[in-house]
C-alpha cells in the first residue's frame, strides 16, 4: 500500500501542476475521490487494526504488572515490536490522504477561479 500510495501521490503531484480542460479536470476530480475512497477505507481498517493492537499490549501489560510472568513480557515484548510497525504505516497512510485532500481543494479551487 505504501508503493501505491507514493505512485499516486506522484501522479496526481504531476497532474495538479498542469493546465487541464473543463473535461480533464471533472475525469481527475472522480478520479481523485475515488482513490481518496480507497486509501481511506484502508487507513480505517488500518486504525482499527493499530488500536486493537494497542488494546491488547495494555491489557497485557496490567497483567504482566499484577503478575509476574516470563510469558506475558515476552508476549508484551512480541504486541510492542508488532505495533510499531502498525503505527508507523497507519501514520504514513494518514498523511498520504491528507495530501490527496490537498489536491482535491487545489483542484476544486482552479476550478472555481477559473468559472468566475
Amino acid at each position: 500500500m505504501k508503493k501505491r500510495m507514493i505512485e499516486y501521490l506522484n501522479y496526481a503531484e504531476g497532474i495538479s501542476s498542469r493546465d487541464l480542460d473543463a473535461q480533464e479536470k471533472e475525469l481527475l476530480r472522480k478520479n481523485l475521490l475515488i482513490q481518496i475512497g480507497f486509501f481511506q477505507h484502508e487507513r480505517l481498517i488500518h486504525l482499527i487494526v493499530t488500536v486493537t493492537f494497542a488494546m491488547i499490549s495494555m491489557v497485557t501489560l496490567i497483567c504482566l504488572l499484577l503478575e509476574d510472568n516470563i510469558f506475558l513480557s515476552l508476549l508484551l515484548l512480541l504486541l510492542l515490536l508488532m505495533l510499531i510497525p502498525y503505527v508507523n504505516h497507519y501514520f504514513r497512510l494518514e498523511w498520504g490522504v491528507q495530501k490527496l485532500y490537498r489536491f482535491y481543494d487545489l483542484l476544486e479551487e482552479r476550478s472555481w477561479k477559473n468559472n468566475a
